[in-house]
């Protein structure tokens, strides 16, 4: 039996090099993204061009989506074009989206009315984790899809996680993930902020809290954009007001208060808000910028 048929939406940072990942695994898979110049790239790279949502969901064993929120997911499943209605009985589709766990239950009962099977598989580990397949994949949904699914997820991820049997427990476990994440860049910003105004040289400050029990993934990855005044973005100021107001939307009905997530939010929303949402999140640095009226790196030039 040779390999399963795979379509991809969403070929952006993320989706991109992991769609990649599986054309050079030897799989065959049929990409979409809205950008046209984006599907040439990926033919050039050996992957096959769908035109449509429905054209990626043709004669495909396992759909894997990689689009940005809950509207975006029911827009390329159920929209014009869109890939529920030529999926075939028996198919899997992975929603690797960072969405709520009242929509992954949604989408999985909307998808088994048409006998369609449902993974949520919300990732983590950004762009250099996509690319160099070892990104975490945090799965909810039954043994049974998951072990079908297991050698996709292990060749785009090193760090694969059957969270539980129930449609949701993934993206509730990335719910979770993205608390801290928010709050790491919030933190980053703040540090540097302070520590730039009083005068120390923010390279300084990269290289002490990179190696020190300050330091967090977020902090490693993120401060160099920082220091090299690159906010090309990578992961969006925008992104975060979507996934932290998932946080404070997953907390309300548990009456769990999330004082550190709330207050990341604010600042997110007052970063997008400024004027500063398509970004890379590393420009978070620059609310405080604004707000002191200084640039870090005009500490480095005195």
């Amino acid at each position: 039996m040779g390999k399963e048929q795979i379509g991809f939406i969403g070929l952006g940072s993320m989706g991109y090099p992991m769609a990649k990942n599986l054309v050079d695994a030897g799989y065959a898979v049929h990409g979409f993204d809205i950008r046209p110049e984006v599907i040439e790239k990926f033919v050039a790279d050996g992957g096959s061009a769908a035109h449509s949502p429905a054209a990626a969901g043709t004669d495909v064993d396992i759909l894997i989506i990689v689009v940005v929120n809950d509207a975006q997911v029911d827009s390329v499943l159920y929209g014009e074009e869109g890939a529920a209605d030529a999926l075939s009985n028996g198919s899997l589709v992975l929603v690797c989206s960072t969405v709520s766990p009242d929509h992954s239950r949604a989408t999985e009962a909307a998808l088994a009315e048409r006998g369609i099977h449902f993974l949520d598989a919300p990732m983590s580990g950004g762009a250099v984790g996509a690319m160099d397949g070892t990104l975490a994949f945090m799965v909810g949904g039954p043994t049974e899809q998951y072990d079908r699914a297991h050698s996709l997820l292990n060749i785009m991820g090193g760090h694969l996680y059957h969270m539980g049997t129930a449609i949701g427990s993934g993206t509730t476990m990335k719910v979770v993930n993205q608390l801290l994440c928010g709050v790491h860049l919030a933190a980053m910003g703040e540090a540097l902020a302070l520590g730039a105004r009083a005068g120390v040289d923010p390279n300084k400050i990269v290289d002490v809290i990179s190696t020190s029990a300050a330091s967090s993934w977020m902090f490693a990855d993120r401060a160099p954009h920082i220091l090299a005044d690159d906010f090309t973005p990578h992961s969006t100021i925008d992104i975060w007001p979507k996934d932290l107001g998932l946080v404070l939307d997953v907390a309300r009905p548990l009456k769990i208060p999330v004082h550190l997530a709330s207050a990341a939010f604010q600042l997110f929303q007052s970063a997008s808000g400024a004027g500063y949402g398509k970004l890379d999140d590393s420009a978070i640095v620059k609310i405080y910028e604004d707000l002191l009226g200084f640039s870090l790196l005009d500490v480095v030039k005195k």
